[in-house]
């Protein structure tokens, strides 16, 4: 039996890191939002990816895509989404098989009065504690470790 490559020193740091972001930037992003909007990261994760697409529409499984989500977990955020008037869902314009999900515009105010908030957090939380040479490195070694895991995730076809 092989033994395991356990992690050095470096490597260890890193991870902790990594592991630590992925668990207190998310949190406290979605402290934010509950607090201005009433809604998750995630929630507002789905409007954003919404308000980007040309048309304010995405096919179901794209915005699953896009949100890094299940279809059925989707599926539900969406149906909560209509519920407060900020989605539809319909048929996609050009092939009636497919289900779409549609940012009204009342989901288009209210990504556009939430973003400057959320933006802000981001900044201060994360994009202000880097140089410019550190964000260009944190997108090089994010999409390294995205590629690895998804080689068609769509934010690599956004580079």
């Amino acid at each position: 039996m092989t033994e395991p490559r356990w992690l050095n020193a470096d490597e260890r740091r890193a991870w902790l890191a990594l592991l630590s972001i992925n668990t207190l930037l998310p949190a406290a992003l979605d402290t934010q939002l509950q607090a201005a909007g009433k809604l998750s990261l995630f929630d507002y994760n789905v409007l954003a990816m919404l308000s980007e697409a040309e048309g304010r529409f995405l096919p179901m499984s794209e915005l699953a895509a896009r949100t890094s989500a299940s279809l059925s977990r989707l599926s539900h955020v969406v149906t909560k989404l209509q519920k407060r008037g900020w989605v539809e869902r319909e048929a996609h314009p050009r092939d009636a098989r497919v289900t779409v999900a549609h940012l009204t515009q009342a989901g288009m105010d209210t990504i556009v009065s939430l973003a400057p908030g959320h933006v802000a957090s981001v900044r201060a939380l994360m994009l202000d504690a880097m140089t410019d040479d550190d964000v260009a490195d944190l997108a090089r070694i994010g999409e390294k470790i995205v590629a690895r895991l998804d080689d068609d995730h769509w934010i690599l076809r956004e580079s």
